[in-house]
C-alpha cells in the first residue's frame, strides 16, 4: 500500500478541516457537550486508546488525529497503525493523551469518520483479494453520500481499489439515457460529444448489447462500460473489443459474482457497493 493514499487533489487538508467543522457543529448543537461540561474537571488529563473491535483495513487515522486537534491543539494523538494496513481486532490503533474533556467532545466525530471509512476500505478489500490474479482491477462509482465522497473515494484506496470519475466533470461518460436522448444512435452521441470537447477528455459508453460494441469503437470510445453482462457474454464483449478500448464490467456485482466476472478477462470491475453498503467497522475509544 504506497504510504501517501491522497494521489488525487480531492482530498486536502481544506476538505478535511472544513467536513469536521461541519460535524462538530452538528454535533455540538447551540451549548456544546453539556454532559461532559457538567460532570468532567476541566484539568482533568487522560490517556485512551482506539481500538478496533473486528478486523478490517483503517481508513481515516489522520482524520481522526485532525478531528481532536480541532476540539482541542494540547491533546496528543500518536497513531500506532497506518491507512490502508489491515487491523485486528483489540490492537490498538492510536493513544490519545490530553484533557478527558476534550477527547470526550472530540471522540464522536473522530470515530464515527474512521469507522466508516474503514468500513469502505474493508469492504473494498474483500473484493480485491476476491479478483487476485485475474488481472481485473476493483473500481468504485459515483454513488457515495452527498458530501463525502472525496472521503469515500479515499477509503476505496485504502482498501486497495482504483476511482472511477470524481465528478459530471472529470469524464464523458455515455449511458443510455444520453443515447436514447440521441434517438438510440450510439455513433451521433458519441461524436456529438468529440465535438463538443477537447482531446484531453476521455470517453467512455455504457453497453448493454454486443451489437453497439462496434458502432461506440468506430465512433471513437476509449472505454466500454459492460453493462449487467453475464460473464459468458463478458467474455464474448472482451474477445470482440480485442484491446481496441479499455473493457468495464458494471451491475450485478457481488462477492458471489466479482470473480467469475474478473475471469471474464476485463480491465475493470466498477462496485457501488462498496460505498454504498459497506457496513462500518466497529471501533472504540476507552480511558
Amino acid at each position: 500500500m504506497p504510504t501517501d493514499l491522497r494521489l488525487e487533489h480531492h482530498l486536502t487538508d481544506a476538505v478535511i478541516q472544513s467536513a469536521l467543522q461541519a460535524a462538530f457543529a452538528e454535533d455540538m448543537g447551540g451549548y456544546g457537550d453539556i454532559t461532559t461540561l457538567s460532570t468532567v474537571p476541566a484539568d482533568k488529563i487522560i490517556t485512551a486508546q482506539m481500538t478496533p473491535r473486528q478486523d478490517g483495513v483503517l481508513a481515516g487515522i489522520e482524520i481522526a488525529q485532525k478531528a481532536f486537534a480541532q476540539i482541542d491543539p494540547e491533546v496528543i494523538f500518536s497513531p500506532l497503525r497506518r491507512d490502508g494496513q489491515r487491523i485486528e481486532k483489540n490492537q490498538p490503533l492510536a493513544t490519545i493523551k490530553g484533557s478527558a474533556a476534550s477527547i470526550l467532545m472530540a471522540e464522536r466525530v473522530a470515530l464515527n469518520f474512521t469507522s466508516h471509512l474503514s468500513g469502505i476500505a474493508t469492504m473494498t478489500d474483500l473484493y480485491v483479494r476476491a479478483v487476485e490474479g485475474t488481472g481485473a482491477k476493483i473500481t468504485c462509482t459515483r454513488k457515495t453520500r452527498p458530501l463525502l465522497r472525496a472521503f469515500e473515494k479515499y477509503a476505496v484506496r485504502a482498501g486497495g481499489g482504483f476511482n472511477h470519475r470524481f465528478n459530471l466533470s472529470d469524464a464523458v461518460l455515455i449511458k443510455d439515457n444520453h443515447i436514447a436522448a440521441n434517438g438510440g444512435d450510439i455513433k451521433k452521441t458519441v461524436l456529438a460529444a468529440i465535438s463538443q470537447l477537447g482531446h484531453m477528455h476521455r470517453i467512455s459508453v455504457e453497453i448493454d448489447r454486443l451489437e453497439q460494441i462496434e458502432a461506440a469503437l468506430a465512433a471513437g470510445a476509449q472505454v466500454l462500460l459492460l453493462d449487467n453482462m453475464p460473464p459468458d457474454v463478458l467474455r464474448q464483449a472482451v474477445k470482440q473489443i480485442d484491446h481496441r478500448a479499455v473493457a468495464e464490467a458494471s451491475g450485478g456485482v457481488n462477492l458471489e459474482t466479482v470473480k467469475a466476472i474478473a475471469q471474464s478477462g476485463v480491465d475493470y470491475i466498477s462496485v457501488g457497493r462498496i460505498t454504498h453498503s459497506a457496513p462500518w467497522l466497529d471501533i472504540g475509544l476507552d480511558f
